[in-house]
């Protein structure tokens, strides 16, 4: 599957916003967004006033790279999100934020979505007692997530254990930290997911 391989340090820059896509990393002195606030590229400096169509694009692109998804996958979620019932915007947010790897990397399992997705990848959880390994699994209310008792000793999962109260457990998820083990109580409201995005701008660029 193809994936995004340069430095996401350029990603935050470019969007202009900190995305916390390399963890633990972001909130430290190295933080590249922090020593070059600007966007990357030979021209990044420059001011320029975007236009409706590029005030649009960026809110998309911001969306994508929060949850590291390429433009195909992504679409796909717009499309699910509009045939449901309810607003699309709010529909889209919520797949996104039912995918597996957002989910472990929500409750500390890891220090990033992108470390999640390897983690999962790589056989570490169960979910509701089955092995899952596909990071755009969708979890929903009432399901149970965990480490394996033999992935308990990795040592990139009890590093984000370590770290998990830097970036606290969102309400609608409940973690059981000796057990290695979480269960989402509820789907989040729109009004608990207090990221900076305006979800409406990706709906009506792809309504065009």
């Amino acid at each position: 599957m193809a994936r995004y391989r340069e430095s996401v340090c350029r990603l935050c820059r470019r969007e202009g916003l900190k995305l916390f896509l390399k963890g633990d990393r972001c909130y430290g002195e190295k933080c590249a967004f922090e020593r070059q606030g600007y966007a990357p590229g030979e021209h990044g400096q420059l001011r320029k006033k975007p236009s409706d169509y590029g005030v649009q694009l960026r809110e998309k692109q911001k969306l994508k790279r929060i949850y590291g998804l390429l433009e195909k996958q992504f679409r796909g979620y717009f499309e699910k999100a509009d045939r449901q019932k309810g607003i699309t915007g709010t529909n889209l947010l919520l797949f996104l934020e039912k995918r597996l790897d957002n989910m472990v990397f929500r409750v500390g399992f890891a220090n990033s979505r992108n470390e999640a997705r390897q983690l999962i990848r790589h056989n570490h959880f169960l979910v509701n007692g089955r092995s899952v390994n596909i990071p755009s699994y969708l979890v929903n209310a009432g399901d149970e997530f965990s480490v394996k008792v033999k992935s308990r000793d990795v040592e990139r999962i009890s590093e984000a254990m370590e770290t998990v109260a830097r970036r606290g457990v969102p309400q609608w998820l409940e973690l059981d930290k000796e057990n290695f083990r979480a269960v989402v109580k509820t789907l989040p409201t729109r009004e608990e997911l207090t990221m900076p995005v305006h979800e409406q701008l990706v709906v009506e660029l792809y309504s065009k």
